[in-house]
């Protein structure tokens, strides 16, 4: 988590994520590109500087004041940064274009290790009746982990970290992230969460947490198993009554028809669940 991505549209949920992401690199030593995206479809490439961009001269007048009124937001939040971690290096970027493409295209030029995005938590229910957001899309085609942060954090302190699986063997491809995690909060308690769908499958899903617990040496955890009618249901219900400070999940990256007809739980419970949600990609090569 040295080179952190904060994707902001300067709103409040971006602010959110902009507090948290400040207080990783504090932590661990980091440094941020804070990056906005001008959504101008006849623009294209990365914009550094206030200069026109192409089209007509009113156009061109209209995006210099828009780059200009970005840029001085922009310093607003950098110099809040510097105001409480002088330490914390952090660079700005805008980028014209779509949303989601100039993000991937920034995420791959700068090898970003980590992206701290904000999101409105939406509940199971209406968040059928709402579009893809671009969090979850974020979730599903990021090449490196994600962390999806609904509410304000000012004091980031990680005391509970939840990892939820269903502890197949797939899971095993999740320690070496995890250990990360634990390992930049090493005062955290690791809990290991099942979500089961009948009350029938509490004892065998506890004997898959322990079984994973021995294979990698995990000799701190708290073993959870919780029934609920469905399991991206079943996550956020928990995350309510536990209040852990951090989630952890495997996503897969479904995309096209088998994405629309299975759904990723982990998509789902980075914008349903209140608290913030890391999720990271099994490597391509195992998964297929």
């Amino acid at each position: 988590m040295q080179n952190i991505l904060v994707p902001t549209d300067f709103s409040p949920e971006a602010h959110n994520a902009f507090e948290v992401a400040t207080q990783l690199a504090h932590r661990t030593g980091g440094h941020i590109t804070l990056l906005h995206v001008v959504d101008a479809p006849a623009a294209s490439g990365m914009i550094t500087t206030g200069g026109v961009v192409g089209g007509s001269s009113r156009h061109g007048v209209y995006m210099v004041q828009l780059l200009q009124q970005t840029k001085r937001r922009m310093h607003e939040l950098m110099y809040e940064v510097a105001r409480k971690f002088p330490e914390v290096q952090v660079q700005d970027r805008i980028a014209t274009g779509h949303i989601d493409d100039s993000i991937l295209e920034v995420i791959q030029e700068h090898q970003i290790d980590l992206v701290v995005v904000g999101a409105q938590e939406h509940h199971a229910v209406t968040h059928l009746f709402t579009p893809d957001s671009h969090a979850e899309r974020l979730v599903r085609l990021s090449p490196c982990p994600v962390l999806t942060v609904k509410h304000p954090a000012p004091n980031f302190d990680v005391h509970s970290i939840v990892f939820a699986s269903d502890f197949a063997a797939e899971a095993d491809l999740a320690v070496p992230s995890l250990r990360q995690v634990c390992t930049a909060f090493p005062e955290a308690e690791l809990h290991l969460l099942d979500v089961v769908t009948s009350a029938e499958q509490a004892d065998a899903a506890l004997e898959r947490i322990k079984a994973f617990a021995q294979r990698h040496q995990l000799a701190a955890y708290q073993p959870d198993v919780y029934n609920a009618p469905k399991v991206r249901a079943g996550i956020p219900r928990y995350v309510e009554q536990a209040h852990p400070d951090l989630v952890v999940m495997l996503s897969h990256g479904h995309t096209g028809l088998r994405h629309f007809l299975q759904g990723s739980v982990a998509e789902a419970v980075a914008v349903e669940t209140a608290a913030p949600v890391l999720t990271f990609h099994p490597p391509v090569e195992v998964t297929r």
